[in-house]
């Protein structure tokens, strides 16, 4: 397997996407939040000191998206046309994070996706850790990315 941002001396560069076609792309990622029931309870409530803890994470995750080419070295800036960040309450302890983005372009979206599910587990964090420091942020992943010459990739449920 040939590793695209590595050229032929080894050393690492930005991928030349000026030959590819222009299509439709789409990559959701998740990130996950466990905390102390207490803690939930209180995001739930909006009981926060800091304020709206899944609408601020929300903001985090978009305006992530939109910065990931200044975080990663190699990714592309691109004109990003739609960013989706949900939550889903799992039980009485973790919070999923899913990410949507869309694009029309060269190259994919999944860094991006990941990157903005990151970020707003990471304000999650934040927002909360004066009432648990014991947080912990867990298999943050690649659901699915759409367009491109490679087509289509889904998580298998193994992995």
């Amino acid at each position: 397997m040939e590793l695209s941002h590595v050229n032929e001396n080894g050393q690492a560069h930005m991928v030349d996407v000026t030959a590819k076609a222009v299509t439709n792309r789409r990559a959701t990622a998740v990130s996950f939040i466990r905390m102390k029931p207490e803690t939930l309870r209180l995001i739930r409530e909006n009981q926060i000191k800091k304020g709206d803890v899944l609408a601020t994470a929300r903001i985090a995750g978009i305006m992530a998206v939109k910065q990931t080419p200044e975080l990663i070295p190699l990714c592309h800036p691109l004109l990003i046309t739609s960013v989706t960040v949900d939550f889903e309450y799992q039980g009485e302890t973790t919070i999923k994070i899913m990410t949507e983005v869309r694009t029309t372009g060269q190259t994919g979206v999944e860094m991006e996706a990941l990157t903005g599910a990151s970020v707003a587990a990471l304000t999650i964090y934040d927002m909360c850790k004066a009432v648990d420091k014991g947080m912990t942020i867990e298999q943050t992943r690649l659901e699915m990315k759409e367009g491109g010459k490679s087509g289509t990739y889904r998580r298998s449920v193994d992995g």
